[in-house]
């Protein structure tokens, strides 16, 4: 899952059995995301993107929280250390189950997990992106070089601007892959985001990426 969309609701047995089932169908198919889905075609060469599978650390203490925003739907991230100005659009499953990134021909265009929450409310948002293409780096391509303190922001529809702090970065094998941790809260109450795409290195016998990056980050102020 991708994050803790916290409806306030009273919850029946029934309702409880359902969100369980859910859980699983959304984690299973993020799990299908980041080992086959976001795999690119089979080619004869492109940019690799690194062997890292260290967790990185704040180097010093990172501001405090701030309130979650009302729901807005986002229109643009822009990562100021990595150069990434980028649009936004609203995805959701494909026939497999799992999430479905933006197409290959869109290479610089970040996909949003519409189903789950939105960037700058309560739980955690999912953003996806391809680090490559057959010939040319793509939008997250230096997605796993942030590190914590780093600043992503949001342009939403209300207008304003969720400016986040990263306060995690992970490269993360795909083997034992723990979709939970990887793409869940990491405090509840608090207004996470995620950026995911393929890591490690190409794996032309099985013609995906042998990790994910995830990098995690939490609403730290907001614009106009």
């Amino acid at each position: 899952m991708t994050g803790d969309r916290e409806h306030p609701h009273t919850t029946t047995g029934t309702g409880r059995l359902l969100t369980v089932l859910a859980w699983a169908v959304l984690l299973f198919g993020l799990w299908l995301w980041g080992r086959e889905i976001t795999g690119l075609p089979d080619r004869t060469g492109g940019p690799g993107t690194g062997d890292v599978f260290a967790v990185g650390t704040a180097p010093t203490p990172l501001p405090r929280p701030a309130a979650p925003l009302a729901d807005a739907v986002p229109q643009r991230l822009d990562i100021p250390r990595l150069g990434v100005q980028a649009p936004v659009v609203t995805r959701g499953l494909d026939a497999q189950g799992a999430v479905d990134p933006p197409p290959f021909d869109q290479p610089g265009v970040v996909g949003w997990y519409g189903a789950g929450p939105k960037p700058g409310a309560q739980g955690a948002a999912l953003l996806v992106g391809h680090v490559d293409t057959e010939t040319r780096p793509a939008v997250f391509y230096k997605l796993s070089t942030l590190t914590p303190g780093a600043t992503v922001r949001v342009v939403r529809s209300d207008g304003t601007v969720a400016e986040f702090t990263v306060d995690d970065v992970r490269v993360l094998p795909r083997t034992d892959f723990d979709a939970r941790q990887a793409y869940g809260p990491h405090r509840a109450g608090r207004a996470e985001l995620r950026l995911i795409t393929c890591g490690g290195s190409f794996d032309r016998a099985t013609n995906s990426y042998t990790a994910n990056v995830v990098v995690s980050a939490y609403l730290t102020r907001t614009t106009p």
